[in-house]
Protein backbone atom coordinates (compact mmCIF):
# COMPACT_ATOMS: atom_id res chain seq x y z
CA UNK A 1 0.00 0.00 0.00
CA UNK A 2 0.98 3.68 -0.68
CA UNK A 3 1.84 5.49 2.23
CA UNK A 4 1.67 9.00 1.97
CA UNK A 5 3.77 9.82 5.82
CA UNK A 6 6.77 8.57 4.03
CA UNK A 7 6.81 11.52 1.65
CA UNK A 8 8.93 14.38 2.31
CA UNK A 9 7.11 16.99 1.16
CA UNK A 10 5.49 20.83 2.46
CA UNK A 11 1.99 21.53 1.13
CA UNK A 12 1.13 25.17 0.36
CA UNK A 13 -2.21 26.97 0.65
CA UNK A 14 -1.44 29.31 -2.17
CA UNK A 15 -5.10 30.70 -1.95
CA UNK A 16 -4.62 31.40 1.42
CA UNK A 17 -1.55 32.54 1.53
CA UNK A 18 -2.37 34.89 -0.99
CA UNK A 19 -5.57 36.58 0.68
CA UNK A 20 -3.71 36.77 3.92
CA UNK A 21 -1.04 38.76 1.74
CA UNK A 22 -3.68 40.75 0.46
CA UNK A 23 -5.89 41.55 3.31
CA UNK A 24 -2.49 42.86 4.91
CA UNK A 25 -1.77 45.22 1.77
CA UNK A 26 -5.39 46.26 2.29
CA UNK A 27 -5.30 47.43 5.91
CA UNK A 28 -3.19 49.31 4.88
CA UNK A 29 -4.12 51.30 2.02
CA UNK A 30 -7.03 51.90 4.21
CA UNK A 31 -4.98 53.24 7.18
CA UNK A 32 -3.65 55.50 3.98
CA UNK A 33 -6.68 56.94 3.19
CA UNK A 34 -8.10 57.61 6.24
CA UNK A 35 -5.39 59.84 6.75
CA UNK A 36 -5.62 61.67 3.47
CA UNK A 37 -9.48 62.01 4.94
CA UNK A 38 -10.66 60.24 1.45
CA UNK A 39 -13.45 57.66 1.12
CA UNK A 40 -13.05 54.80 -0.56
CA UNK A 41 -15.85 52.55 -2.41
CA UNK A 42 -15.65 49.51 -4.09
CA UNK A 43 -18.92 48.67 -6.98
CA UNK A 44 -19.14 44.87 -7.96
CA UNK A 45 -21.25 43.34 -10.01
CA UNK A 46 -22.20 41.10 -13.21
CA UNK A 47 -21.01 43.09 -16.96
CA UNK A 48 -24.34 44.82 -18.26
CA UNK A 49 -25.66 45.28 -14.45
CA UNK A 50 -25.51 49.01 -15.04
CA UNK A 51 -22.51 50.36 -12.80
CA UNK A 52 -21.67 52.83 -15.09
CA UNK A 53 -25.10 54.20 -15.29
CA UNK A 54 -25.60 54.69 -11.93
CA UNK A 55 -22.29 55.80 -11.17
CA UNK A 56 -22.41 58.48 -13.62
CA UNK A 57 -25.76 59.47 -11.09
CA UNK A 58 -23.93 59.20 -7.91
CA UNK A 59 -21.08 61.71 -9.60
CA UNK A 60 -22.85 64.26 -10.89
CA UNK A 61 -24.88 64.53 -7.95
CA UNK A 62 -21.98 64.63 -5.69
CA UNK A 63 -18.84 65.87 -7.28
CA UNK A 64 -20.48 69.66 -6.04
CA UNK A 65 -19.81 68.79 -2.89
CA UNK A 66 -16.65 66.50 -2.63
CA UNK A 67 -13.62 65.99 -4.91
CA UNK A 68 -14.13 62.49 -6.78
CA UNK A 69 -11.88 60.18 -8.42
CA UNK A 70 -12.81 56.67 -10.27
CA UNK A 71 -10.76 53.74 -11.15
CA UNK A 72 -12.65 52.35 -13.79
CA UNK A 73 -11.06 48.48 -14.12
CA UNK A 74 -11.44 46.20 -16.73
CA UNK A 75 -9.74 43.52 -18.58
CA UNK A 76 -9.02 45.31 -21.21
CA UNK A 77 -10.55 48.66 -23.20
CA UNK A 78 -11.47 51.92 -21.85
CA UNK A 79 -15.02 52.02 -22.98
CA UNK A 80 -15.91 52.86 -19.55
CA UNK A 81 -13.58 55.20 -18.60
CA UNK A 82 -14.19 57.69 -21.47
CA UNK A 83 -18.45 57.37 -20.31
CA UNK A 84 -17.26 58.68 -16.90
CA UNK A 85 -14.80 61.38 -17.91
CA UNK A 86 -17.10 62.60 -20.77
CA UNK A 87 -20.34 62.43 -18.46
CA UNK A 88 -19.10 63.51 -15.31
CA UNK A 89 -15.44 65.79 -16.17
CA UNK A 90 -14.20 63.95 -12.86
CA UNK A 91 -10.59 62.59 -12.54
CA UNK A 92 -10.53 59.34 -13.98
CA UNK A 93 -8.20 56.63 -14.35
CA UNK A 94 -8.14 53.18 -16.60
CA UNK A 95 -6.93 49.96 -14.88
CA UNK A 96 -6.33 47.17 -17.02
CA UNK A 97 -5.96 43.85 -14.99
CA UNK A 98 -3.90 41.91 -18.01
CA UNK A 99 -6.54 38.77 -17.96
CA UNK A 100 -7.57 38.71 -14.17
CA UNK A 101 -11.30 39.06 -13.45
CA UNK A 102 -10.84 41.41 -10.49
CA UNK A 103 -8.41 43.59 -8.46
CA UNK A 104 -5.99 43.18 -5.68
CA UNK A 105 -5.36 45.67 -3.25
CA UNK A 106 -1.87 45.96 -4.50
CA UNK A 107 -3.48 46.81 -8.10
CA UNK A 108 -5.24 49.47 -6.54
CA UNK A 109 -2.63 50.45 -4.71
CA UNK A 110 -0.44 51.16 -7.51
CA UNK A 111 -3.20 52.58 -10.07
CA UNK A 112 -3.53 55.12 -6.87
CA UNK A 113 -0.06 56.40 -6.78
CA UNK A 114 -0.39 56.47 -10.69
CA UNK A 115 -3.59 58.57 -9.93
CA UNK A 116 -2.51 61.07 -7.59
CA UNK A 117 -4.70 61.19 -4.44
CA UNK A 118 -3.62 64.39 -2.63
CA UNK A 119 -6.80 66.00 -4.75
CA UNK A 120 -9.52 64.18 -3.92
CA UNK A 121 -12.32 63.31 -1.07
CA UNK A 122 -13.94 60.39 -2.35
CA UNK A 123 -12.80 57.55 -4.77
CA UNK A 124 -14.86 55.07 -6.85
CA UNK A 125 -13.41 52.10 -7.56
CA UNK A 126 -15.90 50.15 -10.58
CA UNK A 127 -14.42 46.37 -10.38
CA UNK A 128 -14.24 43.78 -13.27
CA UNK A 129 -17.91 42.46 -14.26
CA UNK A 130 -17.88 39.70 -12.11
CA UNK A 131 -20.16 38.57 -9.36
CA UNK A 132 -17.41 35.83 -8.04
CA UNK A 133 -13.54 37.30 -8.22
CA UNK A 134 -13.66 40.24 -6.75
CA UNK A 135 -15.60 39.59 -3.75
CA UNK A 136 -12.81 37.30 -3.17
CA UNK A 137 -9.90 40.27 -2.41
CA UNK A 138 -10.54 43.50 0.39
CA UNK A 139 -9.66 46.23 -2.16
CA UNK A 140 -8.64 48.93 0.46
CA UNK A 141 -12.38 50.63 0.36
CA UNK A 142 -14.33 51.71 3.39
CA UNK A 143 -17.19 49.39 1.63
CA UNK A 144 -18.99 47.58 -1.09
CA UNK A 145 -21.65 48.06 -3.18
CA UNK A 146 -22.88 45.40 -5.92
CA UNK A 147 -25.37 45.66 -8.48
CA UNK A 148 -28.02 42.77 -9.35
CA UNK A 149 -29.97 43.80 -11.69
CA UNK A 150 -33.29 42.55 -12.76
CA UNK A 151 -32.01 40.81 -15.66
CA UNK A 152 -29.96 38.00 -13.83
CA UNK A 153 -32.98 37.24 -11.72
CA UNK A 154 -33.94 37.15 -8.10
CA UNK A 155 -32.13 33.93 -7.17
CA UNK A 156 -28.38 35.36 -7.83
CA UNK A 157 -27.82 36.13 -4.05
CA UNK A 158 -28.43 31.85 -3.19
CA UNK A 159 -25.69 30.95 -5.99
CA UNK A 160 -23.36 33.72 -5.72
CA UNK A 161 -23.22 33.92 -1.78
CA UNK A 162 -19.92 36.21 -1.02
CA UNK A 163 -20.62 38.75 -3.12
CA UNK A 164 -23.69 39.62 -0.93
CA UNK A 165 -21.93 38.43 2.46
CA UNK A 166 -19.18 41.60 1.62
CA UNK A 167 -21.37 44.00 0.59
CA UNK A 168 -22.97 45.98 2.58
CA UNK A 169 -24.62 47.94 0.09
CA UNK A 170 -26.83 45.46 -2.31
CA UNK A 171 -28.45 47.83 -4.94
CA UNK A 172 -31.28 45.95 -7.13
CA UNK A 173 -30.79 47.86 -10.62
CA UNK A 174 -33.07 47.98 -13.83
CA UNK A 175 -36.18 48.10 -11.98
CA UNK A 176 -37.70 49.26 -14.87
CA UNK A 177 -37.56 46.20 -16.62
CA UNK A 178 -38.47 43.94 -14.08
CA UNK A 179 -41.49 42.73 -15.24
CA UNK A 180 -40.47 41.23 -18.46
CA UNK A 181 -38.24 39.14 -16.52
CA UNK A 182 -40.48 38.28 -13.60
CA UNK A 183 -38.22 39.82 -11.44
CA UNK A 184 -39.63 39.41 -7.30
CA UNK A 185 -38.21 42.39 -5.76
CA UNK A 186 -39.50 40.74 -2.26
CA UNK A 187 -37.78 37.47 -3.11
CA UNK A 188 -34.72 38.72 -4.46
CA UNK A 189 -34.80 41.18 -0.79
CA UNK A 190 -35.47 37.44 1.26
CA UNK A 191 -32.47 36.11 -0.80
CA UNK A 192 -30.24 39.27 0.06
CA UNK A 193 -30.85 39.58 3.47
CA UNK A 194 -30.53 36.11 4.19
CA UNK A 195 -26.83 36.00 2.93
CA UNK A 196 -26.71 39.41 4.80
CA UNK A 197 -29.00 40.16 7.02
CA UNK A 198 -27.20 43.93 7.83
CA UNK A 199 -27.29 44.68 3.98
CA UNK A 200 -28.56 48.13 3.18
CA UNK A 201 -30.84 47.19 0.00
CA UNK A 202 -31.79 49.80 -2.66
CA UNK A 203 -33.88 49.20 -5.42
CA UNK A 204 -34.29 51.47 -8.41
CA UNK A 205 -33.67 52.50 -12.21
CA UNK A 206 -30.55 54.68 -13.18
CA UNK A 207 -31.92 54.98 -16.53
CA UNK A 208 -35.47 56.84 -15.38
CA UNK A 209 -33.74 58.28 -12.33
CA UNK A 210 -36.10 56.27 -10.29
CA UNK A 211 -35.03 55.44 -6.38
CA UNK A 212 -31.42 57.09 -6.85
CA UNK A 213 -31.43 59.97 -4.96
CA UNK A 214 -32.23 58.04 -1.67
CA UNK A 215 -29.13 55.85 -2.45
CA UNK A 216 -26.98 59.14 -2.97
CA UNK A 217 -28.29 60.53 0.29
CA UNK A 218 -27.28 57.05 1.93
CA UNK A 219 -23.57 57.47 0.30
CA UNK A 220 -23.53 61.01 1.19
CA UNK A 221 -24.05 60.45 4.83
CA UNK A 222 -21.77 57.94 4.67
CA UNK A 223 -19.30 60.21 3.87
CA UNK A 224 -19.89 62.80 6.33
CA UNK A 225 -19.98 60.01 8.98
CA UNK A 226 -16.97 59.14 8.29
CA UNK A 227 -15.10 62.61 8.72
Amino acid sequence: MFNMSNLDFQIVKVKEDILIENDKKADSLRKFLKEKGIYFINVMASPGSGKTTLLTRIINALKGKYRIGVLEADIDGDVDAERISKNTGVKVIQVHTSGACHLTAQMVEDALKAFGVDDLDLIILENVGNLVCPAEFDTGSNINMMLLSTSEGHDKPLKYPLMFQVSKIAVISKMDVAPIFDFDLNKAKENILYRNPEAKIFALSSIKNEGVDSLINYLDSLIQNSK
